[in-house]
């Protein structure tokens, strides 16, 4: 099984990846953590292109490129690979993330995105897109202070350096995304508690596992 985890700055992800891998694993699953971007060893380096302060000149179109060609070495070099030996695969971003930050919220053509999403990921899309729903306000609060206490502000900040306008059009882009494609995301209230909000992941992911065989 495929899990992604959406949404904009600072709603919790990594958090929520976490508790879902800790329970997949005692539930006896064999589970690949990974992220977009920076999944890949290729993707590393393409992180901190694509995340860096010192590139705010970045042309939406070259950064468009820049994920797509780390979602293509992550699918081919992780991706696929641990699906193939039947683990679960609980990615923080993917596909989506690109429609709605360089389509919504950059003002590329969305329909055109998801058609270089195609082949970039070439047949491999995830079963299920948990997208974590905040305020925009709030979730950039809680990036620039979780960016400030790991010493990421200029390493990983370009993002959050964004007008909030922007990360207005972006969340409405995830939203829009997810209801246009209801039958494979769940949209979760982040601003809870996080053991309120893991609650409702597991509760949308543990009807979906299959039975273990044996």
């Amino acid at each position: 099984m495929f899990i992604t985890f959406e949404g904009i700055e600072g709603t919790g992800k990594s958090t929520q990846i976490a508790k879902l891998a800790e329970r997949l694993g005692q539930a006896g699953r064999a589970v690949t953590l990974t992220r977009e971007p920076g999944g890949s060893r290729i993707g590393v380096e393409l992180r901190k292109i694509l995340l860096h302060m010192d590139n705010q000149d970045l042309c939406p179109q070259a950064e468009l490129f820049l994920y797509l060609a780390d979602r293509a070495q992550h699918v081919a070099q992780v991706v696929r690979p641990a699906l193939a030996r039947g683990e679960v695969v609980l990615s923080d971003r993917f596909a989506w993330s690109t429609v709605a930050y360089q389509g919504y919220g950059r003002g590329l053509d969305p329909e055109l995105l998801h058609r270089f999403n195609e082949t970039a990921v070439d047949g491999t899309w995830p079963d299920l897109n948990i997208l974590l729903d905040l305020d925009p306000e709030t979730g950039l609060k809680r990036a620039m202070h979780r960016n400030q206490a790991e010493n990421k502000n200029r390493e990983e900040g370009r993002f959050e350096a964004e007008a909030l306008a922007f990360h207005q059009r972006v969340r409405q882009g995830f939203l829009s995304l997810a209801a246009r494609h209801s039958d494979r995301f769940q949209v979760v209230d982040a601003s809870r508690d996080p053991e309120e909000v893991f609650a409702q992941v597991w509760s949308t992911v543990e009807p979906r596992l299959s039975p273990r065989s044996g």
